[in-house]
């Protein structure tokens, strides 16, 4: 994989994210660092991701985030609605069974922009 320059470097929620090798959201954790950026895994399970502090919630992050992309299904994701639209990110990325059509309106209405793609393939093919 290639590493991209640090100036390209996005802070990236991962919501949903897992401790679990065999989870998708554990390989885009472990892709998207391999790329240069910065994720942030947030799951109220776990108290670490690959060795990174898991935030309970987008809302404890203490700092801007530029992307969250989403691993969770709409029936764990209706409830965070609002307080992912209130953190304000460049970017929503809605990966395969996490596309929620009230997170996506909600957001562009907002002016955020919302992508429904897989984040480890648009990694894999520079349309991150």
């Amino acid at each position: 994989m290639r590493a991209m320059p640090e100036n390209n470097s996005e802070i990236v929620a991962v919501l949903g994210a897992s401790p679990k090798p065999d989870r998708y959201a554990y390989r885009a954790t472990e892709m998207l660092r391999s790329f240069g950026h910065r994720p942030i895994p947030v799951n109220p399970a776990f108290d670490e991701v690959l060795g990174d502090k898991c935030y309970p919630s987008i809302a404890d992050i203490p700092e801007s985030i530029d992307t969250v992309t989403m691993y969770l299904g709409q029936q764990r994701s209706d409830p965070l609605v609002g307080e992912i639209v209130a953190r304000k990110p460049r970017r929503i990325i809605l990966n395969p069974g996490a596309e929620n059509d009230n997170l996506a309106r909600k957001a562009e209405a907002a002016g955020i922009e919302v992508v429904e793609g897989c984040t480890l393939v648009m990694l894999q093919t520079n349309s991150y």
